[in-house]
């Protein structure tokens, strides 16, 4: 068996026939055996797949093949073999869910409105040379940022993106106008939206940074601004940028420093907590009695 891999990626891009993108995804992840998640949408793309590197990589040129996503800022990262259990393509209404598609603008440029992009290093000179006024804004769910996060990151009080408009639409990041916002996420596409959504409340000094905490990570591991565990959609639950990565986040039952996130208690449910292995095993004999 070759090397299992996994690719991450969104394009923002109008699409006139998001069904058509649907079944043409859904055909060649199935003659390649990937399996994953992918969401299609009038506004573009957003993947996660899985499989052996060479139908992976044979995968990445059929899908750049097509005009729209030629540029896709595609993220690599090593797979288990098993990290997805079925292969899921569907349209939605947007590819990543704040529920609000009607205030999202894409042109073949991308998103229209959005902060200026950042590169990791681009990152790291503006705090650099703005010092403690930067501020960093997990585009993340609380859940995601207990285990790793930048340093003195605003996490908003969200279990899903959905929840992130109406804490904006009230005003409650409203003290932070005028001060150099940086958003961040896993790869890039919540905060792609996120930026937009902020200038439009009047935010004036926006940032996303480009390719999110992977394309971070790749460069400097846990020796940047960066710290702890990045959560990731699929059986591995989170991964590790180095071997010295700061574990932030804290047993929900016994309070232990762990970077651990299951189902709890109901290991085939769909609660996760940051639970350390021990209390999980324990909940789980519990359940199995």
């Amino acid at each position: 068996m070759s090397t299992p891999k996994i690719v991450l990626f969104y394009v923002f891009a109008p699409l006139a026939d998001p069904e058509a993108i649907r079944l043409w995804q859904t055909a060649v992840c199935e003659s390649l055996e990937l399996r994953g998640r992918i969401i299609v949408s009038a506004d573009g793309i957003n993947a996660t797949v899985g499989g052996d590197l060479p139908h992976v990589k044979r995968y990445v040129r059929i899908t750049r093949s097509y005009a729209p996503f030629a540029d896709a800022d595609v993220k690599w990262s090593m797979g288990t073999g098993h990290d997805f259990p079925r292969l899921s393509v569907k349209v939605r209404p947007e590819i990543v869910s704040f529920g609000a598609p009607e205030r999202l603008r894409v042109d073949t440029d991308g998103v229209v409105g959005g902060g200026t992009r950042l590169s990791p290093d681009g990152v790291n000179q503006l705090v650099a040379e703005r010092g403690d006024d930067v501020v960093f804004f997990d585009g993340r769910n609380r859940l995601e940022a207990q285990i790793g996060r930048f340093a003195g990151a605003v996490v908003a009080d969200v279990a899903t993106t959905r929840d992130f408009i109406p804490l904006i639409d009230a005003g409650e990041f409203d003290h932070l106008k005028d001060r150099p916002v940086v958003t961040y996420c896993t790869g890039g596409v919540r905060c792609e939206v996120l930026s937009a959504l902020l200038r439009d409340r009047g935010f004036s000094d926006v940032y996303q940074l480009e390719g999110g905490i992977v394309r971070y990570g790749e460069q400097f591991g846990d020796d940047g601004l960066w710290e702890g565990s990045l959560y990731v959609f699929d059986d591995r639950m989170s991964v590790d940028f180095s071997d010295h990565a700061k574990v932030l986040g804290v047993c929900s039952q016994c309070g232990v420093p762990t970077k651990n996130i299951a189902n709890y208690p109901d290991p085939n449910g769909r609660e996760l907590v940051v639970v350390c292995p021990e209390c999980l095993t324990h909940a789980q004999l519990a359940v199995t009695r």
